[in-house]
C-alpha cells in the first residue's frame, strides 16, 4: 500500500512533466519508465558489484563495464561508469541532459539490439524530455522515492499506470484492478500453470496472477524449480504496440517476476504454431476494433471459424493457445453472447458443445468508462476437445464498487473494495459492490445454485437448454423477472397529482411562449 507521502510525490512528477509541456498520460509513463529503467539498470549492477564483493569472485553479470563508452562533442571521454543513475542523478541538470540524451539512450537501443534480456524493448526508445530543467527536476523527485521493496515498487508503478484517463489507439484502455483481481480470484493460478494473455497492454492480467501466487503459494520459491519457472517461464504477454511492450516489461519486473516473456507479436495476423496447445492459463481483455481482412488474419485462426470480427476472432486464438485441461478468463463484448451471424453461433456451439463452458458474468455498462461505455461481460471456459458442459452459471454484476459514470468515483471504502471477503462487508455493502458476492457463489454454482430461481443475479442453466435456444448465451434470455403488482393508490390522491402535473406543464408552455 503506498503512503500519502508517496502518492504525493508521485503527484508532483506528473504535474512536472504537464508543466513542462508533455501533456500525453502514454508518453509522460513512457518517459518515466525509462528513467525507473535506468534506476534498475544501476540497482542490478550494484546489487551484482556486492555479491562479488562477499563471495571474492569476478562479476558475472556486467551492465556498465570499465572503461571508455565514447567520447562527447568536445571529444571528451565518457566512461559507462557515468551513465549509470547513482551518478547521472548527481549532475547539474545541463550535463545530465547531455548524458541521457546523447549517451544513455543510445546504450539502451544497443543493448536492446544485441539482444540483452532486461532491455529486449528498448530497441525503439524515444528521449521526449525538452529540457535539461524538466529531467533534473523529475530525476530528483524519482531518487526520492524508495524502490527497494517490491510491493511498493508494484503499487508505485500502478498508481502511475492509473493516471491514463484516456484511451490509446487500436481501442486498447486499462482493464481496471478490480475486475483483473475478480477474474485471478476465480481462476486460483497454480504454481505449475503457464499463462498467457494475448494482448498484454500493461500486463495488468499478468501481473495480478503473480501477486495471487504470491500471496496464496509463498512456498514456491522455496522450490528451485518452481521458482525458476515462475520467474522466467510462467508468464507470456503479446502485443504489437511497442509503447505497451515496454510498458507492460517494467510493470514485470517492478512487481518481481524477473524473465517474464513479453513480445511483439500481432495476436491476429500472425501464425501461432509455436504456441498452440501450450498455455494451461488465459486471461485477456483483447482491444475489439471491429474486423480484419482475411488476408491478414492467421489461417489457423480462420480455420477454426470462419469470420473478420476481430472479437470472435480473438475467441478462436484462446482456443489454440490453451492446451486440453486449460482454462480461460477472458472479457468480451455482449455481442459475442447472442449476435446471430454464423461465425457467432458457431464459437458459442464450439463452447458449449466441443469445451466445457464454466461460466457467465454479465459487467455492468458502466465498467469501461471513461474509456467506453460498451456493454460486456466475462467467458470462463475450459479447453477440452471432448465436450463437458453441463450446467452454464450466470451471475448479473449490478454494481463493482465504484460509480457507473465518467468520474467512476469509489462508493465504498477501499477495504470493502474489489473482491475482498464477503464477511468484510456490511450490510448495505452489497448493493454498491457486487464482487465479494460473486466470489462467494461461485464456489456454490455447481451445487446449490442449481436449485435457485432464475430471479436473482445467479442462476445455472442446463447445455440442453442454451442448446434449444439457439446457443443464445445472453444472461436476460434465461433471467426471469419478477413484475410486482402495482401499488394502489386513493383516486383522489392520484387527481392531486395529475392536477400538479397539468400545473407544471402550463407553466412550461407559458415560459416557452415567453421566449419565443
Amino acid at each position: 500500500m503506498l503512503t500519502g507521502e508517496i502518492r504525493s510525490k508521485i503527484d508532483q512528477v506528473w504535474n512536472a512533466f504537464w508543466a513542462g509541456g508533455i501533456a500525453n498520460p502514454l508518453e509522460v509513463i513512457e518517459q518515466i519508465t525509462y528513467l525507473l529503467f535506468m534506476r534498475g539498470l544501476d540497482d542490478i549492477q550494484t546489487r551484482e558489484e556486492n555479491r562479488a564483493n562477499m563471495l571474492g569472485r569476478p562479476i558475472e553479470r556486467v551492465i556498465f563495464p570499465e572503461g571508455v563508452y565514447r567520447q562527447d562533442r568536445d571529444g571528451k571521454d565518457v566512461s559507462y561508469q557515468e551513465l549509470r543513475w547513482s551518478r547521472l542523478k548527481n549532475e547539474d541538470p545541463a550535463r545530465m541532459f547531455l548524458l541521457v540524451s546523447e549517451f544513455v539512450f543510445p546504450l539502451l537501443r544497443e543493448m536492446a539490439e544485441a539482444g540483452t534480456a532486461h532491455s529486449e524493448h528498448m530497441r525503439g526508445a524515444r528521449f521526449t524530455i525538452p529540457t535539461p530543467g524538466l529531467l533534473a527536476k523529475v530525476v530528483d523527485m524519482l531518487a526520492e522515492i524508495p524502490l527497494e521493496d517490491r510491493d511498493t515498487k508494484g503499487d508505485l508503478y500502478e498508481y502511475m499506470l492509473g493516471k491514463i484517463a484516456s484511451a490509446g489507439q487500436n481501442g486498447q484502455f486499462r482493464t481496471p484492478r478490480h475486475i483483473i483481481k475478480l477474474m485471478v480470484e476465480l481462476m486460483k493460478p497454480t504454481p505449475q500453470d503457464v499463462i498467457c494473455d494475448p494482448a498484454s497492454g500493461t500486463c495488468g492480467f499478468l501481473v495480478a496472477a503473480g501477486e495471487h501466487l504470491r500471496e496464496h503459494h509463498s512456498k514456491l520459491f522455496m522450490d528451485t524449480s518452481l521458482n525458476k519457472h515462475f520467474h522466467n517461464t510462467m508468464f507470456h504477454g503479446y502485443d504489437f504496440d511497442q509503447t505497451m511492450l515496454r510498458i507492460g516489461s517494467m510493470n514485470m519486473q517492478l512487481h518481481g517476476v524477473e524473465g517474464a516473456d513479453i513480445r511483439y507479436r500481432d495476436s491476429l495476423s500472425s501464425s501461432h504454431g509455436d504456441d498452440a496447445d501450450k498455455y494451461s492459463l488465459v486471461l485477456a481483455n483483447p482491444p475489439f476494433a471491429g474486423s480484419l481482412d482475411y488476408e491478414t488474419t492467421a489461417n489457423d485462426l480462420l480455420a477454426i471459424v470462419k469470420t473478420k470480427k476481430t472479437e470472435l476472432l480473438f475467441m478462436a486464438l484462446f482456443l489454440k493457445l490453451l492446451k486440453p485441461g486449460g482454462r480461460a478468463a477472458v472479457i468480451v463484448p455482449d455481442g459475442v453472447l447472442f449476435g446471430s451471424s454464423t461465425a457467432h453461433k458457431a464459437i458459442r456451439k464450439m463452447l458449449v458443445d466441443d469445451h466445457k463452458l464454466d461460466a457467465i458474468v454479465k459487467l455492468p455498462s458502466g465498467v469501461f468508462k471513461p474509456y467506453a461505455g460498451v456493454s460486456t461481460a466475462i467467458l470462463f471456459f475450459t479447453k477440452t476437445n471432448s465436450g463437458g458442459t453441463d450446467h452454464v452459471w450466470f451471475y448479473d454484476v449490478q454494481a463493482d464498487g465504484m460509480s457507473l459514470d465518467d468520474k467512476r468515483q469509489m462508493l465504498v471504502a477501499e477495504e470493502k473494495f474489489g473482491p475482498v471477503p464477503k464477511e468484510a462487508l456490511g450490510a448495505d455493502d452489497h448493493a454498491k459492490n457486487n464482487l465479494p458476492d460473486v466470489v462467494s457463489r461461485w464456489a456454490e454454482r455447481n451445487g446449490s445454485e442449481r436449485d435457485n430461481s432464475r430471479t436473482g443475479q445467479s442462476f445455472t442453466v442446463s447445455a440442453q437448454e442454451i442448446a434449444g435456444a439457439d446457443y443464445d448465451l445472453s444472461l436476460n434470455r434465461y433471467k426471469e423477472v419478477v413484475h410486482e403488482a402495482p401499488e394502489h393508490r386513493p383516486p383522489k390522491e392520484i387527481m392531486t397529482e395529475l392536477l400538479k402535473l397539468q400545473d407544471e406543464i402550463a407553466c412550461g408552455l407559458k415560459e416557452l411562449e415567453a421566449m419565443l
